[in-house]
C-alpha cells in the first residue's frame, strides 16, 4: 500500500509459512465459515453470471498497486500475487484474460456501501464482521500476518518481544489491520502515527519521525529490501487460531459473491494458491514471531 524507484529490485520469493498493510479490519473467517451460500449447479455458467458488463469480468484496485501484490503498477499483466489470482478465478469463472478488465478503486471507496464501479475488488482488503455489514466478501485467498519493518540501528532494530516495542513510534496506514495491530495487540505509550499511504509512512520512517512502520508480512519484505536503505524486518505478530485474511470484495448482497467464493476455494483445494504464494511473496524466513 510504495516508492516506485525501488520496483527494479528483484525479490526471491518462496512461500510465506505464516502469512501478510494491508487495509483491513480484525475478526476474520476461515474459509468454510465466510462462505457464501452454496452456489446451485448451474448458476456459475459464465452465460448466468450477474456482471457490471456482460461478457466482461471488471476487477478493480487500487493505484498505485503496490509490489509484491502487483508488478510495475500494472495489474493487467499478470505478474503479482493478486494480480495473478485475479486471473485465476477469471478463469476458473470461464473468462479469458482478454475478457478482463481493470479499473481503479481507492480503498475507502471499496469498502464503504453503495453500487460499485467493478465485479470484484482485490487490493489487500481483510474480511471483518463490520465490513461485511457494508460490503460482500468471498472466501478468503490469503492469511495474513502483520510485520514490523525499521532500519539498522534504530531503537527498535533488535526487538524481540512486543514488550520491547512498548515505548516505540510506530506507524500505519489509515484503517488498516496493521494500525489494529498497533493500538490492540502492541499498545505502545506513544501514540501511533496514522499516515493515508504507505508511501508516506515509508518517507517518515526514512526521515526519523517514526520508529518503525506495521504492515502485512509480505509488503514489509518489500519494503525492508526495496524501499528502504538497511531495511529490516523486526519480526511478524501471528493473528493467533483464528488468522486475519485477504478476500475480494463485492457489492452488498452481489449474485456473484457466491460464484467467486466457489472459485477461490477450488483454487485453494487444488493447491493452486499456495503454488501463487510461493511464485510471488517473499519468505517468512528472517521474520522471527513477536510475542
Amino acid at each position: 500500500m510504495l516508492v516506485r524507484s525501488a520496483a527494479a529490485v528483484s525479490l526471491s520469493l518462496a512461500l510465506l509459512g505464516a502469512a501478510g498493510c494491508s487495509p483491513t479490519d480484525t475478526k476474520t473467517d476461515t474459509p468454510a465459515a465466510s462462505s457464501a451460500a452454496s452456489a446451485a449447479p448451474n448458476e456459475c455458467d459464465k452465460s448466468k453470471l450477474s456482471l457490471l458488463k456482460p461478457g466482461t469480468f471488471t476487477v478493480a484496485t487500487d493505484n498505485p498497486a503496490y509490489e509484491p501484490w502487483f508488478s510495475d503498477n500494472d495489474p493487467s499483466n499478470g505478474k503479482g500475487y493478486e494480480s495473478a489470482v485475479a486471473y485465476a478465478v477469471a478463469k476458473e469463472l470461464g473468462f479469458q484474460p482478454s475478457e478482463v478488465k481493470w479499473v481503479t478503486a481507492s480503498f475507502n471507496s471499496v469498502v464503504t456501501p453503495g453500487r460499485k464501479n467493478f465485479d470484484v475488488d482485490i487490493n489487500q482488503v481483510s474480511i471483518s464482521d463490520e465490513r461485511k455489514k457494508a460490503v460482500d466478501f468471498s472466501t478468503g485467498y490469503y492469511d495474513v500476518a502483520q510485520s514490523v519493518v525499521t532500519y539498522q540501528g534504530s531503537k527498535i532494530a533488535n526487538a524481540s518481544s512486543l514488550a520491547d516495542l512498548k515505548g516505540a513510534k510506530l506507524g500505519a496506514q489509515v484503517g488498516t489491520t496493521s494500525y489494529t495491530t498497533i493500538t490492540d495487540t502492541i499498545k505502545p505509550s506513544q501514540k501511533p502515527a496514522v499516515y493515508d499511504t504507505n508511501d508516506l509512512a515509508v518517507q517518515a520512517l526514512k526521515n526519523k519521525q517514526i520508529d518503525g512502520i506495521v504492515v502485512d508480512l509480505p509488503t514489509g519484505f518489500y519494503m525492508s529490501a526495496a524501499q528502504l536503505d538497511n531495511g529490516k524486518i523486526v519480526g511478524q505478530i501471528s493473528s493467533g487460531s483464528s488468522p486475519e485474511q485477504f478476500g475480494f470484495v463485492l457489492t452488498k448482497g452481489s449474485k456473484l459473491t457466491s460464484c467467486v467464493s466457489k472459485a477461490v476455494d477450488a483454487l485453494r483445494g487444488e493447491g493452486a494458491l499456495t503454488r501463487l504464494q510461493q511464485q510471488w511473496l517473499a519468505t517468512a524466513g528472517g521474520a522471527p514471531e513477536l510475542k
